[in-house]
């Protein structure tokens, strides 16, 4: 494809980074199951080694079905290159690699997935590198944080597992005055509910393996990059400005321009880390993107329903989703996700710690697992489960208080969804509620291929 910026969304998410397979004309990109490539002669194999040619050596590095995901996802965030890699937290290590070194930190808001807590306040530290955790919507305090030894700003656009809305816009203009880039993990709204670099993002990272990819089949992530910010001019990041020894002192923001940090993460990040996206991930998630506009519209379309149905519930003392009017986060979704406030919320009980157990274990259609943006619809208890590591002081912060559920609303019939949390919450001790029921007036055992009591009706 070429001239993307004239496509829209729907035609993009099934044909940029996509070409007939010029050796068999196949159309849908080919599984490229392959580790190595041959090269044509011993020129062509050092040029490729020396960035001197863009191409294949080694699937750790690249690889031509990986390619075209990495195309796509750029094109839908409007970045001008992306690397893919083995998940969402290698995503995160990826963008923060070129930036980071030994007593350096990054400011990062308090609401955050609780692994991405436990990875930034406890794992980094291992390479010596600092995390400052600051509530996002107290602006001065981010500023505050902010020091000569901050490389970057990191937020969520959608705050798992909240689903709070992040001022973009305003954290983009603080990191812009510090000189530092913003990163955003864009994984709970994605490019079409969201599109950070928009906002002042330098880099957006995902975890693919959630809304991207969309059936909870395969692992993955990326990193997106923007191509706006000026690695060389203020002497903060030698590793993209200042002489690269093992490539004989190529400068990557000399050499690469704007694609720059894209050229770093695959020959250094990925050559030295290692945290590869393998070919049938992205095979799957090139599929899943294909739907994704089709699957994020149903998913706000039910969330909104359902959130709205929960916050009137007797049972429930509140609902965190940030499309109803009573959140405070409800006008920032017209600017920053002005289709929609995704699908990933929270509710708290009335009931507490063991109505939230009693709820989840009373559930049919939802599956209690630890992930999101399934098209099928997912409930986890936060605080025992991905939260569980984080301190009570953490899990408050973080939205994952011992009485509080994070909701994954998919795409099935919402009428079924409501009924099925309302038979839930009655046998978590709440009285019931008429819910509407099956809107095809089939029992939840038929729907989920059990047997039927023969006395049902």
């Amino acid at each position: 494809m070429t001239e993307a910026q004239s496509y829209g969304f729907d035609t993009l998410q099934i044909h940029a980074g996509s070409r007939p397979d010029p050796a068999t004309g196949a159309r849908q990109t080919p599984i490229y199951q392959t580790t190595a490539y041959v090269f044509r002669d011993a020129d062509h194999a050092a040029a490729l080694f020396n960035l001197q040619e863009v191409g294949y050596i080694y699937s750790r590095l690249t690889n031509p079905t990986v390619a075209v995901l990495q195309e796509r996802i750029a094109t839908l965030e409007a970045g001008v290159g992306a690397v893919c890699c083995s998940s969402g937290h290698a995503a995160q290590l990826m963008a923060l690699f070129p930036l980071m070194a030994p007593g350096l930190n990054v400011v990062v808001s308090t609401r955050l997935y609780g692994g991405t807590v436990t990875q930034f306040s406890q794992t980094i530290k291992r390479f010596g590198w600092e995390a400052k955790f600051v509530d996002f919507d107290d602006l001065d305090a981010v500023k505050a944080a902010i020091d000569d030894n901050t490389r970057a700003v990191f937020c969520e656009s959608i705050a798992n597992p909240g689903g709070y809305i992040t001022d973009l816009d305003a954290i983009a203009a603080i990191a812009d005055a510090a000189g530092v880039p913003l990163i955003v993990d864009n994984t709970s709204a994605t490019p079409y509910l969201c599109r950070p670099i928009e906002h002042g993002a330098t880099l957006v990272v995902h975890s693919t393996t959630k809304y991207l990819t969309g059936t909870g089949t395969v692992t993955g992530g990326a990193v997106v990059d923007s191509g706006q910010f000026d690695w060389a001019a203020s002497g903060k990041f030698p590793s993209l400005a200042d002489p690269e020894p093992a490539y004989h002192g190529l400068k990557f923001a000399e050499t690469f321009g704007p694609l720059a940090y894209t050229f770093h993460s695959i020959a250094v990040g990925l050559r030295d880390l290692g945290m590869t996206m393998n070919p049938q991930a992205a095979h799957y998630t090139l599929l899943g993107i294909e739907t994704l506009s089709l699957r994020m519209e149903r998913h706000v379309e039910n969330a909104e329903r359902i959130a709205a149905w929960l916050e009137s519930h007797p049972a429930v003392e509140a609902v965190t989703y940030a499309g109803l009017k009573s959140s405070p986060y409800f006008k920032r979704v017209k600017t920053i996700c002005p289709r929609g406030a995704g699908a990933l919320f929270t509710v708290a009980l009335k009931g507490g710690y063991d109505a939230c157990i009693k709820l989840v274990d009373s559930l049919e259609l939802f599956s209690h697992v630890a992930n999101l943006g399934d098209a099928r619809s997912l409930i986890i208890h936060s605080a025992s489960t991905t939260h569980r590591q984080l301190t009570a002081e953490q899990q408050t912060a973080a939205g994952a208080a011992p009485n509080v559920v994070r909701l994954s609303i998919g795409i099935e019939d919402a009428d079924d969804l409501i009924a099925d949390l309302d038979q839930a919450l009655a046998k978590a001790g709440a009285p019931g509620r008429k819910a509407g029921l099956h809107s095809r007036g089939l029992p939840t055992d038929a729907i989920l291929n059990k047997p039927v009591d023969a006395g049902a009706s």
